[in-house]
């Protein structure tokens, strides 16, 4: 392989799998708290289709950007509303909610264009690559890690921050204990349906966000069905990583990396079908899901979140 070769796979890798970590660390964040979100493609499709009407009727990528947060905000209480202020079963809400966002996404993608058409081809004010002088000149690495769009480089500074934020301090202490044993946090004195809430909605913001890299970072577009199932593939990842930000990255390297290698080798002819290279991420991914789960269960050490799923009820004081 040449080094052009090398470097548009990397290049594709990492804005690849740059919607997919925000989505994964959405997901993270909620499941932390005890509260499960399958509705993480739902969100990333409204996320995606509204940041893009957005950003192409305000001519600004940063009004759709904002948006994008605005759903996150509203379809995050949608959901901490149902299940944990109403206690709804959990599972059966975020399907619901992949169900409910994506017939929005496509009718919004049906209306939101010029004269109430189709957005289906349109071509908006996007986030353009930046090159960071000196070390977009790094060999190798330097072009597919410093020449891209901001909401890359602000991955860049999550992804420590994330990390350090649920395992050094006394926040992210919080959050994973309410996600392990909210009883006691409540026999505490700290307030496990504010916690809750708070992460519930925080990780719809970081979905959202997903949905708008795709359309005016990745993609630069909208097409129904613009996630693909990465929102599926961001649910599996949490399991991949442990529910661990730093792990969630390799997983999103790995499915950005096979979905490039797809992309180039249907570009340059191959004779393997087509449908099977678009199968290949989710394949790969599956097959990692289940190696890493089986090492991990056998070690007795997978991080589930005790309370995960479970709707939280307090106790009368007597």
């Amino acid at each position: 392989m040449n080094e052009a070769f090398v470097l548009s796979i990397l290049v594709i890798t990492i804005r690849a799998g740059t919607s997919l970590l925000y989505a994964t660390f959405g997901a993270i964040l909620t499941e932390r708290s005890g509260i499960q979100n399958l509705g993480v493609e739902g969100i990333m499709m409204v996320g995606a289709a509204a940041s893009f009407a957005a950003a192409y009727h305000s001519n600004s990528a940063w009004l759709g950007l904002l948006t994008a947060v605005l759903v996150g905000v509203i379809l995050g209480c949608i959901h901490a509303f149902l299940t944990i202020t109403l206690r709804a079963e959990q599972v059966v809400c975020g399907l619901a909610m992949t169900i409910f966002g994506t017939g929005l996404a496509s009718f919004m993608g049906q209306r939101l264009g010029p004269g109430n058409s189709t957005m289906v081809g349109l071509q908006g004010p996007a986030f353009e690559r930046i090159g960071i002088p000196f070390l977009r000149d790094i060999p190798y690495v330097g072009e597919a890690l410093f020449n891209q769009d901001i909401l890359v480089y602000l991955l860049y500074l999550l992804i420590p921050v994330i990390w350090i934020f649920i395992y050094k301090t006394r926040q992210g202490l919080e959050l994973r204990a309410v996600g392990e044993n909210p009883q006691a946090i409540d026999a505490l004195g700290m307030n496990v349906t504010k916690t809750r809430f708070t992460y519930t909605v925080l990780g719809a913001i970081f979905m959202a966000v997903a949905g708008a890299h795709l359309s005016l970072g990745y993609l630069q577009g909208w097409a129904d069905n613009i996630t693909g199932g990465r929102g599926w593939i961001a649910i599996a990842l949490v399991i991949f990583s442990t529910w661990n930000p730093l792990r969630a990255v390799l997983g999103a390297l790995l499915f950005g990396g096979i979905n490039a290698l797809q992309f180039r080798l249907q570009a340059a002819g191959t004779t393997l079908p087509s449908s099977f290279l678009n199968m290949l991420p989710y394949i790969v991914t599956i097959l990692v899901l289940v190696l890493i789960t089986w090492a991990e269960r056998r070690a007795r050490r997978l991080g589930t979140p005790t309370a995960l799923g479970i709707p939280f009820v307090r106790e009368e004081k007597k």
